[in-house]
């Protein structure tokens, strides 16, 4: 029997069960692996405590134990305190009618800690929004904080043979370095 569970990434407990709180989705059982071959260090990073498989996945557990997966723990953005899934606002630049692919990635922030970049490419059509109008499509949609602070528009995204889009070609976004100075209040 296999078992799966929610866990904060600090602490190891169990996340509470509420369909809000995100943890670090991890499996223990018959069914799993030993290890990576000829890979100790690999196997030492996610294979933990009793057998417990830690899969880098960030997720919640909703009261009738049903669990949705919502990131990668590398493209969860840490911006002023909040933690929250990149998913979320790739779903948002996905329904303007003028984006034909979208990938956010964090960017450092001097002030924030990091901030939301992400990764456009337009549809073919004349009308090309600008990086401030994109910005206010998702403020009309997201939590202000979650808003893309950078937008930068490519022609296409890279993408693996299968076409997922390859985030971490995008990681660019780090090197770019701040935004802004801190503001002074």
């Amino acid at each position: 029997m296999s078992e799966v569970e929610v866990v904060d990434k600090e602490s190891g407990m169990n996340v509470k069960r509420d369909g809000l709180s995100m943890g670090e989705i991890v499996f223990r059982g018959g069914c799993l692996m030993l290890g990576y071959l000829k890979d100790p260090m690999g196997t030492s990073k996610c294979l933990k405590e009793n057998g417990w498989f830690y899969t880098r996945d960030v997720g919640v557990i909703h009261p009738d134990g049903y669990l949705e997966i919502k990131d990668q723990s590398k493209d969860v953005i840490i911006s002023g305190g909040e933690n929250w899934s990149s998913v979320e606002v790739d779903s948002v630049l996905y329904t303007h009618p003028e984006i034909n692919e979208a990938a956010v990635v964090t960017r450092p922030d001097e002030f924030w800690g990091e901030t939301p970049c992400a990764f456009v490419s337009l549809k073919g059509s004349s009308k090309k929004p600008s990086e401030k109008e994109i910005m206010e499509f998702c403020r009309a949609r997201l939590a202000h904080y979650m808003v893309p602070k950078t937008v930068v528009f490519k022609d296409e995204l890279p993408k693996t043979s299968t076409g997922k889009i390859q985030k971490f070609e995008l990681r660019q976004a780090k090197a770019m370095g701040s935004p802004r100075a801190p503001s002074r209040m």
